[in-house]
């Protein structure tokens, strides 16, 4: 029987018209809307129309729960109880100079938890981790789940591409959701990026939600909702999940770009690196090994002592990368310098962001190319000193041409004044369930 005449229990108009009326959705209709969706039967025009009743009018959790139990439902689920020891990721809704999974897989992966981190490519003005690693020579990023499994048993982290297998309901709705103007909608977003979660099979899940001028949420109360929901989410599904909330008004750490916040990334991992980076790293180590039943990790301890940079220099060889290899580096750079003494004020995170993506570190479509020696390395943060002339970012490019517009971009996104400046907590709450 083909699928123009089989007989269906429900119907799309239907169920559009009860969201559209602000109505839940009983769990047998949105279960079948979600997979005729995934399989062709319902239409693009009629998900778009669901989609937006849903951003104006919401969802309950018990909704949430089972269009995300559906998503998962519509491709494969991993598995990794083979593996004889407990699995944990983290999840960050992105950002300016989010760098934390690079040093963070290692240095939770060195207290022998497994760490699988299917990551995925940047797109406009937030970085990839993807995009980030393949600045190492011989790095690859698609890999077989045979190999993940290996790879975490013997390494006990990975950060590769996720397979096309987890959760297609969610690839089909981002895309429309994409191009229909409901992106924004929290119980949308929530179920798209558990879907993945729970698909992947981890036992444990730490979430960074980030607000701010450079995050996907600049609010904090819709960051909450959203952090709230997704521990929710977690939860109901019986993966233990935690939410960091935190500030993304300024770039985290010095380096926006992609082979110089791997730079960045071993620094820490080395000791070093900027405070903010390796207090997030620090913070949600702690979590996540909370999580895995070992609250009481010295996870300072693994980064002095050199164990987190022995497992990152193993997860990158096993990937095929070179550890040890030179780094791209620019062909071009710019220098802007403090026209007056003073302490720096702000630093908005969303207008470097764009700078550097200008410069050749992002990309504006999904086939683009990424520069990986472009980006932009900052020299001061919020509540430094500086003289007239000492220089506060340097743009990082292969074409000079690109400097304009990247100039462009942070005009006015930094402010130098007498006053000294409270700079605030960069984790601002933990959401449990």
């Amino acid at each position: 029987m083909s699928a123009q005449s089989e007989v269906h229990p429900h119907d799309a108009v239907d169920i559009i018209r009860a969201k559209r009326d602000g109505q839940a959705v009983p769990e047998p209709a949105l279960r079948w809307m979600i997979e005729h969706y995934t399989k062709g039967y319902v239409s693009d025009a009629q998900m778009s129309a669901f989609a937006m009743a849903v951003l104006l009018n919401g969802m309950s959790r018990d909704e949430i729960r089972v269009m995300t139990d559906a998503m998962i439902a519509s491709g494969e689920r991993m598995e990794f109880s083979s593996l004889g020891k407990p699995t944990v990721d983290k999840h960050s809704t992105g950002g300016v100079g989010d760098k934390i999974t690079l040093p963070l897989a290692p240095l939770v992966a060195a207290f022998g938890v497994a760490v699988p981190q299917l990551s995925g490519r940047g797109l406009g003005h937030t970085g990839g981790t993807l995009d980030k690693l393949e600045s190492i020579p011989g790095w690859r990023a698609a890999l077989s789940n045979d190999e993940m499994l290996a790879q975490l048993r013997d390494v006990g982290a990975v950060i590769c591409a996720a397979g096309s297998g987890l959760a297609p309901a969610d690839k089909k709705l981002y895309a429309l959701r994409d191009v229909t103007g409901t992106v924004e909608a929290i119980p949308l977003i929530a179920s798209s990026i558990m879907s993945k979660k729970i698909a992947e099979g981890t036992d444990a899940l730490v979430l960074d939600v980030k607000f701010g001028s450079g995050a996907f949420m600049q609010d904090i109360d819709r960051a909450r909702e959203l952090a709230r929901t997704m521990v929710a989410l977690g939860t109901d599904s019986g993966v233990s999940t935690t939410a960091l909330l935190t500030d993304m008004n300024t770039p985290l750490g010095l380096a926006i770009g992609n082979a110089n916040e791997v730079r960045e990334s071993v620094e820490v991992l080395a000791g070093g690196g900027p405070a903010d980076v390796v207090e997030l790293t620090l913070a949600l180590a702690r979590e996540m090994l909370a999580l895995a039943g070992q609250p009481d990790a010295d996870v300072e301890a693994a980064l002095a002592d050199g164990r987190a940079m022995d497992a990152w220099r193993a997860m990158i060889v096993a990937q095929d990368g070179d550890p040890d290899a030179a780094l791209p580096t620019p062909r071009e750079t710019h220098v802007v310098t403090a026209e007056r003494a003073g302490i720096v004020q702000r630093v908005d995170a969303l207008p470097f962001g764009v700078g550097a993506w200008r410069l050749g570190a992002g990309r504006a479509r999904a086939v683009d190319p990424v520069i990986h020696a472009a980006g932009i390395d900052l020299h001061v943060k919020p509540g430094d000193r500086v003289t007239a002339g000492q220089p506060l970012f340097t743009l990082s490019a292969d074409d000079e041409k690109r400097f304009g517009r990247a100039l462009e971009a942070v005009a006015g996104a930094w402010e130098i004044a007498d006053s000294a400046v409270d700079v605030l907590p960069l984790v601002r709450e933990r959401i449990t369930a």
